[in-house]
Order: structure tokens, then sequence, then C-alpha cells
């Protein structure tokens, strides 16, 4: 099929007639009409129907000139990108659970850059994640799961043809308001947590794992008293508005707490750990942009949580 004849019968059908069309694209209409007829027999379809109206689209043509005008769209975006004069802006996409030290690693990777580039960084749950990095929509994915399910965890990268690298692993702590009751103490159990309200994300959830088994690993309370929330940020608004809220964490950064004036306790009936693996399509190398974000992600996970500096 080609691509020049896909053009002119997109402009035949907003012409609505060939000699209208023929006109605009500078093309002699026995030239521009064979074109189309050619283009018609490659498809095996009627694109248009002749008549004293002119060239009326037929049900078939209407599909084709929709899926045109996309793949004509395409290519111009394209052409534009390799045959402009200027540099190619250079793009890391980066799909992050919801991680303050991460974050934060974000901020300071964007800062030290000299040169233009387009940055995303989505915070959103684990299936979100590994779903961007296979469509490549982001080349890199940060997830965080209990470390009891690691093993489930990996055979789903094997089998998306993912590569995976640990970069810290910490035990679940609370994280509390300043004013809070609990603020005095250096260690709670869970019972003394169920009198509290639990904040929460509302995907914690994993799928082919029975329910029973995520609960365990991931509520310890009983849930009477949780608050579901989709944003880190609702989280800490919500710690910083209500003493009596509390989250579980794996390691705030120092001067997050500070600054949301919360504290981190140790719950010494609940010690169940946490794992931080970043993610990546195992057969495409890793752009310098994702080597270089991944290189400060990595010196971060090496830190002590109260060490962390953002």
């Amino acid at each position: 099929m080609n691509i020049l004849h896909m053009k002119y019968a997109v402009e035949v059908a907003a012409a609505g007639s060939i000699n209208k069309a023929s006109e605009k694209l500078l093309v002699a209409q026995p030239n521009l009409s064979r074109s189309i007829k050619e283009l018609e027999a490659d498809l095996g379809i009627s694109i248009f129907d002749r008549s004293s109206r002119g060239m009326v689209l037929t049900p078939e043509g209407v599909e084709f000139i929709r899926q045109a005008k996309k793949i004509i769209a395409d290519i111009d975006s394209v052409e534009r990108m390799f045959k402009t004069d200027s540099p190619r802006q250079e793009r890391l996409g980066i799909s992050c659970a919801r991680l303050s030290y991460a974050s934060r690693v974000f901020a300071d990777f964007e800062a030290q850059l000299d040169q233009p580039v387009r940055l995303s960084f989505r915070e959103t749950n684990s299936q979100t994640i590994m779903a961007d990095v296979s469509s490549e929509e982001s080349e890199l994915g940060i997830m965080r799961y209990a470390s009891a399910f690691d093993r489930y965890y990996k055979a789903i990268f094997e089998e998306k043809g993912f590569a995976s690298e640990l970069i810290r692993e910490r035990q679940s702590t609370v994280i509390v308001n300043e004013a809070s009751p609990l603020a005095g103490k250096e260690s709670v159990t869970v019972e003394e947590l169920s009198a509290f309200k639990e904040i929460t994300h509302s995907d914690p959830y994993i799928a082919s794992l029975p329910m029973a088994m995520v609960r365990r690993e991931i509520f310890p309370t009983d849930g009477a008293r949780r608050i579901v929330v989709n944003s880190r940020a609702t989280q800490f608004d919500l710690l910083v508005a209500d003493p009596e809220c509390f989250i579980w964490a794996s390691g705030v950064p120092e001067e997050t707490l500070r600054r949301y004036g919360l504290k981190e306790l140790a719950c010494s009936d609940f010690r169940k750990t946490s794992q931080d693996v970043v993610i990546w399509k195992k057969n495409t190398p890793l752009s310098p942009l994702a080597q270089s974000f991944l290189g400060m992600l990595r010196e971060a996970g090496k830190l002590p949580a109260a060490d962390l500096k953002g």
C-alpha cells in the first residue's frame, strides 16, 4: 500500500471531489483518480462511491480514512522528530510506588540535569507500574511489596521479560503525628494501634493471591478504623490534621518527617519487611538518563532510614 496514495485519499475525502482535491494537491486529475483506484485495488474495497454528488465515502471508506489519518499523523510525528535541525530532546519516564525517598531522588536528579529533558514521574500501584514498563510508557518501574511476595513477583517479572534489582529492604514501621498519644513511645504494638485510624492506599491487592494472605502481610490491624486514599499527599495531609491517624511505612526520610511534624515508631509484634525493587525491560539497554537515575536511587537505598535526606 502506497502511503502517498493514502494521503491522496484523505484529501479527496476532505474535499468531496477529485477536482477540488486535485487543485489542492497540485496533482493532475487523471493521475489522482488512477491513484485512488490503485489504492482500492490493493485493499480490495471501495473507498468511495462515485456519483454526480462527487466522491462519497462508503462505510468501509469511512473506517479506512479514520485509520489512515492516524497513520499519517504518526508518520508526520516521526518526520518532525528526526528531520528537525534542532537536537532531539531526551526522555525518561518512571512509574513508581508511593515512596517518599524515591520522589526526592527524582527531584535531586532533575535539579542536576544541564540539558532539556522530557521527564515523567508517575506514582501508582504495582499492576500499573508493570503495565507502564511493558508498554514502554516508562523506562523504569519502582515497586514496593511485602518480602513474603518476592517469589510471586519474581515469577511475574520472568514471565513479562523484566530485569529486576533490589534497591532496599526494610522492616515495616509506624508513622504518627508528633501530637499523637503514641508519639512519646519508641515502640508500639498492633493492639495499641487498633484504637487508632489507619490510613492506607486503595490498591494494595495482588491479583491471583488469596485475599486472606494479602491482608495478613499488609494489614495487621482489623481495619475497623481504616481510611482509604489514593495519593501519598493525602496520607500526609491526614496525618498532619488528625493525631489519631497513623500509616505503615518503611523508612520515611528524616527531612519528610520534620517537614510534616511526624515521628517514626517500631512495632514490636509486627516484624514484616518490604522490598523496593526496580524493573525494566530485560532485552532493552537502559538509556544514559535511566542509568544515571538508577545510580542515584541505589545510593539512596544504601542509607539507613534516619540518614535519608529527602
